[in-house]
This record gives structure tokens, sequence and C-alpha cells, in this order.
């Protein structure tokens, strides 16, 4: 008998460490959990005033073209208007700001950025505080002036529609029922551009849509070739060999990509 009541104790002591142990794995889930939702909060928070304070610094404002402009290709966007802005108070703020992009649609409507690396701005604001919001950011390969075939801004999707969150919503039917919102729009301190879009699309994470520049225009039109083919829906857009395109990249979920294709279409210089 004694030995069956040290079993017993054996037992219950195994049972009370193992709820001990689950007890103290669940009470350190629940407080990371919390951990994550107040981070995001803050984020969140920081990153409304950062966009608040951004739109409030910079003069926009849409004019007709200029004696400087040039257009490209035949779209029958040629007459929208471009997108202007004074970007002197937003460099006094972030001395790495390269231009402004918006997309037509979309809450898209921020300044962009350029560091060396493509990670810095992943993890910092316009203002190169850390935050885990990021910020709207130009490929550190490419430059914005002299443009190569496929020039990439990148920025993270937030679930409040922040950054590229909204992005996704050109995969909807009612984004597309009105061809209004197929253009990108998009000032430098140097130069005003107009983008057309021919695709969208969403893909399990991959880099080959990244490339900015290619050996020759067989290569190139194998590339249009290919992200054309991707698109949820057919703009209808002829893109040649020799148009240079713009490049939207966002994650879509944990294991996809969200991604606008658009090619320009007018350019005006900027004295």
């Amino acid at each position: 008998m004694g030995i069956f009541r040290v079993r017993r104790r054996s037992r219950r002591k195994i049972k009370t460490i193992i709820l001990f142990v689950l007890l103290i794995f669940f009470s350190l889930l629940m407080m990371y959990s919390f951990y994550r939702i107040v981070s995001w909060w803050i984020d969140n928070m920081n990153t409304n005033n950062e966009i608040r304070n951004v739109q409030d610094k910079a003069k926009r404002s849409e004019a007709g073209d200029g004696s400087l402009t040039e257009v490209y290709g035949n779209s029958k966007y040629h007459n929208e208007k471009l997108l202007r802005v004074d970007f002197s108070k937003l460099q006094e703020v972030n001395n790495e700001v390269v231009g402004w992009i918006k997309v037509l649609g979309t809450n898209i409507d921020y300044p962009f950025v350029q560091h060396s690396d493509n990670s810095y701005y992943l993890k910092h604001s316009f203002n190169k505080k850390y935050n885990d919001a990021g910020w709207v950011f130009l490929d550190y390969r490419n430059n914005i002036d002299e443009l190569d075939k496929n020039t990439i801004i990148y920025a993270h999707g937030r679930v409040d529609g922040t950054m590229f969150g909204s992005l996704k919503s050109t995969l909807r039917q009612e984004w597309f029922s009105n061809d209004s919102n197929f253009l990108v729009k998009i000032s430098t301190p140097n130069n005003n551009y107009l983008y057309e879009v021919f695709s969208i699309y969403h893909i399990k994470t991959t880099d080959d849509y990244l490339n900015i520049n290619f050996g020759n225009s067989s290569q190139f039109n194998s590339f249009i070739h290919l992200i054309r083919g991707r698109s949820v829906y057919n703009f209808n857009t002829e893109v040649l060999e020799n148009d240079k395109i713009i490049t939207l990249s966002t994650c879509y979920n944990n294991n996809e990509k969200m991604v606008l294709h658009a090619k320009l279409i007018k350019r005006e210089i900027r004295k």
C-alpha cells in the first residue's frame, strides 16, 4: 500500500509541475501578446502623427503642362495634371527625402525616402526615429531623376491602410471599374512624373520582379510579358521596349507580395 501512495503522490507532483509550467507559459504568452498589441498601437499612433506632420509641411498642387513637359507613347491620360510638391520643409526634417508619390484610388499620398540600403526604412519613420511601421522608400539602386528601366518603391502593407496598406484596394472591382484610378503621380525636387498602371497582382514571395535594368530589349520585353501575365485585370496598356516603368511592392500577407506596375507617360523637368 505504501508503494501505491508514493506513486500517487509522485503522479500528483508531476501533474502539479505540468500545470505550473503551463500556467507560466500561457502567462508569458498573454504578456507577449499584450506587449505586441501595445507596440502596434504606439506605432500606429506615431505613424498617423508623422503622416499628418509631413502632409502639413508639404505644399502640394496640381498643374497642367509647362514648356519643359515631355510625353511618351500613346495614352489617353496625357492631358492629366501633374503633381507638384515643395520639398523645402520636408528636407529640413529628413535630408534623404527624394520624392512624393500619390496612387489614385488609394490612401497612398506620401513623401518617399532613400537610404544606402533597403532595410533602414523598414524600421524607421520619416523623422528617422525607430518605428515598426517604417516608411515609404525608394530602392537604394535606383536614381529617381536618372530613371532606370524599373524604378522600385517599397513600404509596409499596414492593416490600418497606412503606408502601402491600401494598395490591396487596387485588386477590387470597384477600383478597376473607375479608369481614372489608373494613374500614379510622382513629384521630385527636379522632375514631376505621371505613370499609367498596366499590371496589379499578389504572388508568393519572389524577387523576380525586382530587376532595375536589363541587358537588352529582349530581356526587358520578356520581363514585361511576365509581369503583365500576372495581372488580375487586363488594362489593355501597351508597354514597349523603350518604356520605363515603376514598381510598387508591399506585403499581401506573410507569404505573398502585393505588386503594382505602371509605365511612364509624362515628365516635367522642374527649374
